[in-house]
């Protein structure tokens, strides 16, 4: 980056979204910047290429009939931007100050190692991250493809997880939905949670409970994972009584919310909802501020599939051109 060089388009994020945009920003010849990341101290692990680095087989995702790696599609992503002229850059935003005029006055994007991003139109991609339980194993085995996963929509539909018992940790109507959703393939699932009773809404509730391989495992608490290369099993401790047990399952699935990653836009002006996630325009990708737009999980927190990234990311880039052209910006 050269000091106050002024860049049309600015991606921040690297994933599904981030990517689509900078291939389409790219390929309407805005030189779009990508920078890959936030700050690295928001919650969860940040990484390059977003929540599929986490995910082995993606198996969703059309063009890939055979399935494909997280890692392996979102380098091919990113190979694609650069091949139609997409700059990529190893920076984390650290904050940003927003400009009510970006055509005339830039936005500017303090980077982490205390450089400056100069940019008319900024695109938001930097994606929400899964809440963990914080074990050692359990990240282990979720990023070696071990069983453990964030998403049973994305990946409980994968051979090692048919007809096998399943467990979801959570009581939530996220952690209903995917249970649900996972019965469609384990022999059981566990729903394990910490409370007699589940914060799921009343109907979420009664179409888990409804269908004959549901369980619930009331006051329970995940004390470790078990398994070496793939998860055996998980250890557990009653939340009342102190009781330790082990339950026999070949999936994990964790469903105790996501955090968007907006903290670095503390003090910016962009207007985030009451989860954190980036409020958008009733159409496209505008938020509240001229010249910059938001895609993918940042936006998004309903639906957090790589396809509905992708799509966000294209929307992005197709709104930052066209408001780059409204405003003069050649």
């Amino acid at each position: 980056m050269t000091a106050n060089q002024v860049h049309k388009v600015v991606i921040v994020g690297s994933g599904p979204a981030g990517w689509t945009a900078a291939i389409y920003a790219a390929r309407a010849s805005l030189s779009p910047l990508c920078c890959v990341g936030v700050l690295k101290s928001d919650p969860g692990p940040i990484l390059p290429g977003g929540q599929l680095m986490l995910t082995t087989e993606v198996e969703n995702y059309p063009g890939f009939p055979e399935g494909v790696r997280g890692p392996e599609m979102m380098r091919l992503f990113q190979e694609q931007a650069v091949r139609f002229g997409a700059k990529v850059v190893p920076e984390h935003i650290a904050s940003c100050r927003f400009s009510d005029d970006p055509a005339s006055v830039p936005h500017v994007l303090h980077t982490e190692s205390g450089g400056e991003v100069h940019a008319r139109a900024v695109i938001l991609a930097t994606g929400a991250t899964a809440n963990w339980l914080g074990l050692e194993n359990e990240m282990r085995l979720a990023t070696s493809g071990g069983g453990v996963s964030a998403c049973a929509v994305c990946d409980g539909a994968l051979p090692p997880f048919r007809g096998q018992p399943l467990a979801v940790v959570g009581g939530g109507d996220t952690a209903m939905e995917e249970a649900t959703y996972l019965t469609k393939f384990g022999s059981v699932v566990y729903v394990i949670h910490r409370r007699d009773t589940l914060r799921a809404s009343k109907i979420m509730q009664e179409r888990f409970l409804s269908r004959p391989n549901a369980r619930v495992l009331w006051n329970k608490g995940v004390l470790d994972v078990l398994g070496d290369s793939r998860i055996t099993g998980v250890a557990l401790r009653d939340t009342v009584t102190g009781e330790e047990s082990t339950l026999e399952v070949k999936g994990l699935f964790i469903a105790i919310g996501h955090t968007p990653a907006t903290r670095f836009l503390k003090g910016s002006g962009i207007d985030l909802d009451s989860g954190g996630y980036i409020t958008l325009a009733t159409r496209g990708s505008q938020t509240n501020i001229p010249g910059v737009f938001a895609a993918g999980d940042v936006a998004d927190p309903h639906y957090r599939q790589a396809v509905s990234a992708a799509g966000m990311g294209c929307i992005a880039a197709l709104d930052a051109e066209r408001w780059l052209a409204a405003a003069g910006v050649d």
